[in-house]
């Protein structure tokens, strides 16, 4: 040997990386860290080469690199850089899944679920992509009815599927396990398949005619989304003028007096064009696919009902 090559031991190879002895002899055995030299007696000796070839081996098993790939990279069949692109992607996956297992459990601690929800909710979360598309496309397939809602129910969810991401946020977990439940539920099937959201004008306001429906309506859904988004509070006393402004519309149209009466009949009307759980649906679809919900969108019955139900001074 050449007198000036330093040479390790085992033993100070060992202290300086902090890898076990027998590691590193099992290293050697299969050929990943062929030692530098064997003693007449057959002890092992390794040079800087083998140090840094040593300290290499670390660094890869840390990031979880296996052994075969270890011995490609350092045989020079695979770069650091294409092992490091194919870990740092499997690595998101591992992210994303760890994540997901997060949200499934938060949402389990929350809701204090039994065995049995458990065992659902975990069947639900594991189903890929495309099978939650199915089973989306199942739903919509399911709305048989041959009439113009239920026509116009499925073309409306046609065009907003809930698509839940590979990393979804708790309150997009939680939405999506709620869709599933809904879509589960044969009765919630027939309430979506007479309950196009948003119906037409016409459709809005039953027992009035098409035509005069869909002028009061529009003039109404108008009203409301102009005070939802000035923030104006349907109990409050903002609300009155624009509530009064509706009224005043529908007496004039209808030849009914502005009153009371008017008022309660105005908001029955308005309760039986308009199924909450329907809008629930709708609202869920908006957070899964983290869509901004925009006032003009939302249903305008709620608000007008409870503006048109405010205690307020007869004032006729």
């Amino acid at each position: 040997m050449n007198g000036t090559t330093s040479l390790h031991s085992i033993g100070s190879l060992s202290t300086r990386t902090g890898v076990p002895v027998r590691t590193i002899r099992f290293y050697s055995d299969i050929g990943l860290l062929p030692p530098t030299h064997r003693t007449p007696a057959g002890y092992r000796s390794y040079d800087n080469a083998a140090l840094e070839r040593l300290q290499t081996i670390c660094v890869l098993r840390e990031l979880d690199v296996d052994l075969a790939t270890i011995r490609r990279i350092l045989g020079g069949a695979l770069s650091v850089a294409e092992v490091a692109a194919a870990h740092a992607a499997a690595t998101e996956v591992q992210i994303r899944a760890l994540r997901l297992r997060g949200s499934i459990l938060r949402y389990l601690a929350r809701r204090g679920s039994s065995p049995e929800e458990m065992s659902l909710v975990h069947q639900l979360t594991r189903l890929t992509s495309d099978e939650r598309r199915r089973l989306v496309a199942d739903f919509i397939a399911g709305l048989t009815a041959d009439t113009p809602s239920a026509r116009s129910a499925a073309a409306a969810l046609r065009t907003a599927v809930p698509d839940l991401p590979d990393d979804p946020s708790d309150a997009q977990l939680a939405a999506w396990l709620e869709i599933a439940e809904l879509m589960a539920d044969d009765g919630f099937r027939a309430r979506m398949a007479h309950a196009a959201l948003p119906p037409a004008d016409e459709d809005a306001l039953p027992d009035t005619a098409p035509e005069t429906a869909a002028e009061l309506v529009c003039f109404a859904r108008e009203a409301v989304a102009s005070a939802r988004e000035a923030g104006t509070d349907p109990e409050g006393d903002e609300a009155v003028a624009v509530v009064d402004s509706v009224v005043a519309r529908f007496a004039a149209v209808l030849g009914r007096p502005v009153g009371p009466e008017l008022r309660e009949w105005m908001a029955r009307q308005f309760e039986d064009g308009y199924d909450p759980l329907v809008e629930r649906y709708w609202r869920l679809v908006w957070t899964v696919n983290d869509w901004q919900v925009v006032p003009g969108h939302l249903p305008f019955q709620p608000w007008i009902i409870k503006a048109l139900r405010r205690p307020r001074p007869d004032r006729g």
